[in-house]
């Protein structure tokens, strides 16, 4: 069996093992093989490519982009998602525009373990992909699934524009493959998960699993709902979306993050703006709190969406 984060892994020894230019870089990355040992042994594999950086996001991300400059296709791990805000300068003001303002690509992968464990608390629980999705020049990948966490860190490698691939926490050992794959959907696809009849879930990352559970839960009183996995939020694909809540007419968009200017409100946005005569209700979203993340296990079982919570919200929607 091949757990979410021994493909992340096995991801990036094929992309070191294909391509000279490829590099790993970030905090304890090297002997230590990282803050959750997805690059555990590359350091012995590749001597020289898989380096320590100092404690210092900023510092980081702009190796990574001087690098990239020069022809090198860089690996940036953040430990935790959150410290990449002392990066974000970098990221968005830089590595983002430097393909607009100088026609020079930036092809840098940059890691974010995203998403809330029990027990992580404010500082190491945050969903961030929203914040990286408003800046224009920047992919963000969001991976739901073993074979997705492969295949799209593979196809993040061959791009020329930067790239944010946001690999939930809960995931690197929940969940678990038989193999990996040999084909796979583009990135910018979304993929029909589960297919249904009575309303459209869209969701990706750790809340795919969530949902999947309570369709399931769903279906012991005759319900089929429908669960579009995005895959990726940006690009957004809005096509698959609207195709699904036109066979459903309803729809609920669930995400771990914070519900203000998030993912989910931007599905709804384009829903009601680009489909709004395919509704037969109007839509739903469910996310996280809006508190920070708390560390209490219990808490943090609440503040979540839960395939519990899931299911009551689905309740409230069929009803409309």
């Amino acid at each position: 069996m091949i757990t979410y984060l021994e493909a992340i892994r096995l991801a990036q020894q094929k992309a070191l093992a294909d391509d000279p230019r490829v590099f790993i870089y970030g905090q304890d990355v090297g002997h230590f093989g990282g803050a959750f040992k997805a690059t555990k042994n590359l350091a012995k594999e590749f001597p020289g490519r898989v380096i320590d950086s100092p404690i210092s996001e900023d510092a980081m991300v702009g190796v990574a982009i001087g690098a990239a400059i020069e022809g090198m296709r860089p690996i940036v791990e953040m430990q935790f998602a959150d410290f990449s805000i002392c990066g974000l300068n970098q990221i968005v003001n830089h590595a983002a525009t430097l393909f607009y303002r100088t026609e020079v690509s930036c092809p840098i992968v940059v890691r974010l373990p995203y998403g809330g464990t029990a027990g992580t608390g404010p500082f190491h629980s945050q969903s961030v992909e929203a914040l990286y999705a408003n800046y224009p020049g920047l992919i963000v990948m969001t991976p739901g699934t073993v074979e997705d966490a492969y295949t799209m860190f593979l196809e993040a490698m061959t791009l020329d524009d930067p790239v944010i691939f946001c690999e939930h926490k809960f995931l690197y050992y929940h969940l678990k493959a038989q193999e990996l794959p040999t084909a796979a959907l583009p990135f910018n696809k979304a993929r029909i998960a589960r297919p249904g009849r009575d309303a459209t879930v869209v969701t990706y990352g750790a809340m795919l699993h969530e949902s999947l559970a309570a369709a399931e839960e769903l279906v012991k009183e005759g319900y089929e709902i429908e669960i579009v996995d995005l895959r990726s939020v940006k690009p957004l694909d809005t096509d698959t979306i609207l195709a699904s809540v036109a066979r459903t007419g309803r729809l609920l968009v669930v995400s771990e993050a914070f519900p203000w200017g998030g993912v989910a409100a931007e599905v709804i946005a384009r829903v009601t703006a680009e489909g709004f005569g395919l509704l037969d209700a109007p839509p739903q979203r469910l996310n996280a709190k809006d508190t920070p993340v708390p560390y209490h296990p219990a808490l943090w079982g609440t503040h979540r969406p839960t395939a519990s919570s899931i299911v009551d919200a689905l309740h409230r929607l069929l009803k409309l």
